[in-house]
């Protein structure tokens, strides 16, 4: 008989999965109250709904780890409120965000949740856990593509410089 064999859940978790589920639950709080500070400053209508979208995803998200850390004993991180709902006309121009930063954010959001996603799976022990990330990351990578090709449409990706002449071979 292996190690850690059988029903994962029944399995106990880590120092590193309890830190990781915590951390990553702890910015994905974050995020849900940033997207939705977001969408009362979005004019546009593909951006707005790429947002719903992720604040969906976080709500899931979020549930998921929250089951498993309550299970174990472990105390949750603090969340922040609601937003309120406000009109882009309400809020003064020079205070908003505009639709090419806030899409800036959200593609750095899903770039760094990438990487989360991958370092909670690489040190998990519990195959429940590595698989619920593994699921977090397919989402995640799917919204990336999406933010990208939103930026390239709408004209509100920056690249870096472009390295477009090669040197010839001598």
């Amino acid at each position: 008989m292996g190690i850690l064999t059988g029903d994962p859940k029944e399995q106990p978790l880590h120092y590193g999965e309890v830190f990781g589920m915590w951390s990553y639950l702890t910015v994905a709080k974050g995020n849900y109250t940033r997207y939705q500070t977001f969408m009362n400053h979005t004019g546009d209508k593909e951006l707005m709904k790429l947002l719903e979208e992720l604040i969906e995803g976080i709500k899931h998200e979020s549930e998921s780890i929250e089951e498993i850390l309550k299970t174990n004993g472990i105390a949750l991180p603090p969340s922040a409120p609601e937003r309120s709902n406000a009109t882009l006309e309400d809020i003064p121009v020079g205070a908003r965000f505009n639709d090419p930063e806030i899409s800036a954010q959200v593609s750095a959001d899903l770039a760094a949740g990438l990487v989360s996603c991958s370092t909670v799976m690489g040190q998990c022990t519990r195959e429940d856990v590595a698989m619920m990330f593994g699921q977090f990351h397919m989402n995640k990578a799917q919204a990336a593509a999406k933010a990208l090709r939103l930026n390239k449409e709408k004209g509100w990706l920056v690249t870096p410089p472009m390295h477009t002449k090669v040197p010839e071979p001598v």
